[in-house]
């Protein structure tokens, strides 16, 4: 845990010197309060008291929403920013797969030799499409955070792709490709 500076710790918990210099402060600010606010009843005063923590309470709440609206864009924006980058990751690792691919085709047309493949190739994940169907709307929090999840499973060649894959297909209607198939 960091420790707070005595600074820090002041502006937190005033203390009565720096209480008593605000309401010099206060008094030079506004010539004649002092006398204004002898001359309120108790009542007004009450009145006035009364005023100060509806206002205090009003403000507190907006306070708390637009902290909460914060935390939600801020939310918002770190699912984003997994999915871009979950997402740039699979096309580098797809591009790079292509280019592996291309390489080998070489190899084995200079050697002649055909060689029987492995049942699952490493990077087989990375052709992987994800059925995805344009609403007119951006995806929703929900469907990036999805996407992000099949996307890193793809990047790490997981072999959780197609249990992941066949969930999010069973729980919404997805028709159309994000991702194209790459060429081999």
């Amino acid at each position: 845990m960091m420790q707070d500076s005595p600074d820090a710790e002041a502006e937190r918990n005033p203390s009565q010197s720096d209480l008593s210099m605000l309401s010099v402060n206060i008094r030079r600010s506004s010539p004649g309060f002092e006398d204004r606010l002898r001359s309120l009843s108790a009542a007004e005063l009450l009145e006035r008291l009364t005023e100060t923590e509806v206002n205090i309470r009003r403000f507190s709440e907006e306070l708390v929403q637009k902290l909460a609206v914060r935390d939600e864009l801020d939310f918002e924006k770190e699912v984003k920013n997994s999915f871009i980058s979950a997402l740039i990751d699979v096309q580098n690792r797809q591009k790079e797969h292509r280019e592996s691919l291309r390489k080998k085709k070489k190899l084995k047309g200079r050697a002649g030799a055909a060689q029987a493949l492995p049942e699952r190739t490493p990077g087989s994940y990375l052709t992987t499409v994800i059925p995805y169907e344009k609403k007119g709307l951006p995806p929703s929090i929900e469907d990036l955070q999805i996407l992000t999840k099949i996307l890193q499973a793809m990047r790490d060649d997981s072999d959780k792709v197609p249990g992941l894959l066949t969930d999010y297909i069973l729980n919404g209607e997805c028709f159309c490709p994000l991702f194209p198939p790459c060429d081999h």
